[in-house]
């Protein structure tokens, strides 16, 4: 049975002008004209049988034209009431077996005169369940409530929004973790889900679950009572780094020297790698291995072989004289020394002796990669950065998701299994590149990596963020999905205008108007832009927004200074 049995005195108007994808419509009716808000749906005749056009509300106008008087007319004015309607898909009575179908293409046009009606009432409700149901997709991703129909299920296509990358982003208390949450908890119910979230201030601690599993990153607490990997402590050893972010770690780009120590660098540790394969006698590896595969290396012998070379004396004419490179590495030795014995980078620098396994690798990626059957349960895993420095964050994000992607790489096509990565927070290590640090740029040039190429890999992007004008741009115009919070920043608004389509551009304008926990969700795991309602998640994410005037007037918790001045002598909560 056909959703829409329109009759034509239902009519709010007739089609007076038709232009690519955007219709104007006359409206008789002051009355009618009054109903019409922006930003609702409109139905409108097809030109072919059997279908209708939907479309949004853009421009209501009501315009006064002089005409000229006549003796028995005392009023010389009349009304041009005009509605301006983006269309922005069809919707058919059949397609073969399936009746109702909605798609977001335009297989034809209106004609002029052609009716248009408001989408509303009982209309409304049917078709926004044919959207709902549209997905179609057993334990399909539900994300809230329609706005316009709080009857009517927001279902979104789980394969299209892992896809094709997405973002959401909203003011701080919109709802933004409230709405990732929502997410995450249906990913971990999925038999065998692979997705790791990037905890930045481990606000996601609440969310727990069977198919959810938490790590930590080490800091000086975790290190000094020595816990590791089977109590969801990661180290991740410095021999991961690749050899640029190497480079960057240990060499002062400002010393006159730098090119002179990243060439003796590249060599030393190249010579490391050598050492500990001959020792293992891993003679395959040791015809293929670069300077960029993950084999573990001492840096005790790094160490030897730079203060060796920065003391080097070499047989002159007149004796013994002070070697190419003597006195150059000084300063590196000395940056590379601090380093190692900087408590809090001890998750890269004091693992223990099993960090330098050869194994290791693969404990790792089991702890971290793995899918919930590969992990017999937690396939989603949160992992909280709250303990890293914030000066070397980009580094250490970016070095998880460089292993994530070179596994997925690396893996056969066809025993490839997709890992989607939830970057919170990511103005923080995602910086624009007219703001990032010589130290941003390789964790840029990563992320920027996974968002062009992770699709035919099987990597997938999230990337969340209250500010997205601070937000790499070239990371951001490869998300296909927004679901957009509250925004006020104008510089922010005008970021999430500017990737939507033109045709909706103007639909950015309710952004600072939504509600909290109300998010525009347009792309292609939605089959139209809509504004939804997000559904209350199960935990929720410690970042609510506190009630001062409240809280003042109640009594504060014993000894809460000292707990906090304690914790952050020690460095850990």
């Amino acid at each position: 049975m056909p959703l829409f049995n329109f009759a034509d005195h239902e009519a709010l108007g007739s089609v007076s002008s038709v232009d690519t994808n955007t219709v104007i419509v006359e409206v008789a009716d002051i009355e009618l004209l009054r109903r019409l808000q922006v930003n609702r749906l409109a139905v409108l005749q097809s030109s072919k049988p059997g279908q209708h056009l939907i479309g949004l509300i853009t421009q209501v106008t009501r315009k006064k034209i002089p005409v000229e008087s006549t003796e028995n007319d005392l009023d010389p004015v009349t009304e041009l009431n005009l509605c301006k309607i983006v269309l922005i898909g069809t919707m058919s009575d059949r397609i073969g077996a399936q009746e109702n179908v909605f798609r977001r293409t335009l297989e034809s046009v209106p004609e002029i005169d052609a009716n248009c009606f408001s989408l509303e009432g009982d209309n409304l409700t049917g078709f926004m369940r044919v959207i709902s149901h549209a997905a179609n997709i057993e334990n399909a991703l539900i994300i809230g409530k329609y706005t316009l129909d709080d009857n009517a299920i927001a279902y979104l296509n789980g394969n299209k929004l892992f896809q094709r990358h997405a973002f959401v982003g909203g003011s701080t208390g919109s709802g933004k973790s409230w709405t990732t949450a929502r997410i995450i908890e249906q990913v971990a119910e999925l038999r065998n889900a692979n997705a790791i979230i990037f905890d930045i201030h481990g606000e996601y601690a609440p969310l727990i679950s069977n198919g959810i599993s938490h790590f930590k990153i080490a800091g000086p607490g975790d290190i000094e009572a020595g816990r590791g990997l089977s109590d969801g402590i990661v180290h991740l050893p410095y021999w991961l780094l690749s050899y640029e972010a190497l480079v960057s770690f240990f060499v002062d780009r400002s010393d006159q020297n730098a090119p002179n120590q990243s060439m003796i660098m590249a060599r030393e540790v190249n010579n490391a790698k050598q050492l500990y394969l001959e020792q293992r006698k891993e003679s395959e590896l040791l015809k293929n291995f670069t300077i960029d595969s993950p084999v573990p290396f001492r840096l005790e012998d790094i160490l030897s072989s730079l203060n060796q070379i920065n003391t080097e004396t070499v047989q002159g004419s007149r004796g013994d004289k002070q070697g190419e490179f003597f006195g150059k590495l000084s300063r590196m030795i000395s940056r590379l020394e601090n380093k190692i014995s900087d408590r809090r980078l001890g998750f890269l620098f004091q693992g223990g002796g099993e960090t330098l396994e050869f194994s290791w690798l693969h404990k790792l990626s089991a702890a971290l990669f793995g899918s919930s059957e590969e992990k017999d349960g937690g396939g989603v895993k949160i992992i909280d950065f709250s303990e890293v420095p914030s000066d070397i964050l980009p580094l250490i994000v970016s070095l998880v998701a460089r292993v994530a992607f070179s596994v997925q790489q690396w893996t056969p096509a066809n025993l490839r299994h997709p890992v989607a990565l939830f970057c919170d927070e990511a103005h923080l290590y995602l910086p624009d590149k007219s703001n990032a640090s010589a130290s941003d740029e390789i964790s840029i040039q990563i992320f920027e990596r996974i968002a062009k190429e992770g699709r035919k890999y099987g990597a997938s992007l999230v990337v969340i963020s209250q500010r997205p004008s601070e937000v790499n741009k070239t990371i951001l115009s490869q998300c296909s999905n927004f679901i957009a919070m509250r925004l006020t920043n104008a510089e922010d608004q005008g970021v999430i205008k500017k990737l939507l389509p033109d045709s909706l551009g103007g639909f950015s304008d309710i952004l600072p108007t939504l509600d909290t926990g109300e998010a525009l969700v347009v792309g292609d795991a939605s089959l139209i832009p809509s504004r939804i309602r997000v559904d209350e998640p199960r935990n929720k994410p410690n970042s609510g927004t506190v009630d001062f005037w409240s809280v003042w007037q109640l009594d504060t918790a014993p000894d809460r200074l000292k707990v906090a001045i304690n914790n952050w002598r020690m460095q850990s909560s």
